[in-house]
């Protein structure tokens, strides 16, 4: 297991969405897509477990053990499953990647970061809440766009994406795969750099 320069290697990666039909396709599950995509990838079945609350798989990444999960609660409610999963297998918030829509992103621009507040994210802010108050875990932020008025922001985060915006989230979900070997690989600077200039 290789570790960062703080000491952390990733052990668990979620994707924050909305469970059911209806919400599938729509802005607020691209921490969902992402996740099916790298199960997908990498071999690995997302699976029901009752005691943490959502779905999850564990896959092998270039010798790297990770645990996938996708919280089967609503958004507002996905520190439930992070934190039982967390306590679970004593993983530390450091070691935990967490897959959100940004607003503040256009479609297809996706970033890396650790630590920060949740910014009106409500999946984040739960999860803060469920980790202790923690906010030093680690995130992807997947662009979805902003729709200029606060006043629409739920309505534009629970409706599809255009075409051409689902397009340009997909690659920024694909080269984000892409990296990952990188980021589980103790090359966080260079899988930040590459994800960071990629304009798809």
């Amino acid at each position: 297991m290789v570790k960062d320069a703080q000491g952390y290697a990733i052990q668990l990666i979620v994707g924050l969405g909305n469970p059911g039909a209806q919400y599938e396709e729509t802005r607020h599950n691209a921490g969902f897509w992402f996740v099916e995509q790298l199960a997908r990838a990498y071999g690995g079945k997302l699976q029901a477990e009752k005691k943490f609350f959502g779905l999850t798989a564990r896959i092998n990444i270039d010798r790297h053990n990770v645990r996938l999960l996708k919280p089967s609660t609503f958004m507002n409610r996905s520190g439930q499953a992070v934190g039982a999963m967390s306590t679970f297998y004593k993983i530390p918030p450091e070691s935990i990647l967490i897959v959100h829509d940004e607003l503040d992103l256009p479609p297809g621009i996706g970033r890396l970061k650790q630590g920060g507040g949740h910014g009106g994210h409500n999946g984040l802010r739960d999860i803060i809440a469920a980790l202790g108050n923690c906010k030093n875990f680690q995130r992807l932020r997947i662009g979805i766009g902003h729709p200029g008025n606060s006043k629409e922001v739920v309505n534009y985060v629970l409706k599809k994406p255009s075409i051409a915006d689902k397009q340009r989230m997909n690659a920024i979900i694909n080269e984000s795969i892409r990296i990952t070997p990188e980021l589980l690989n103790g090359s966080r600077q260079k899988a930040v750099q590459t994800l960071h200039t990629f304009s798809g």
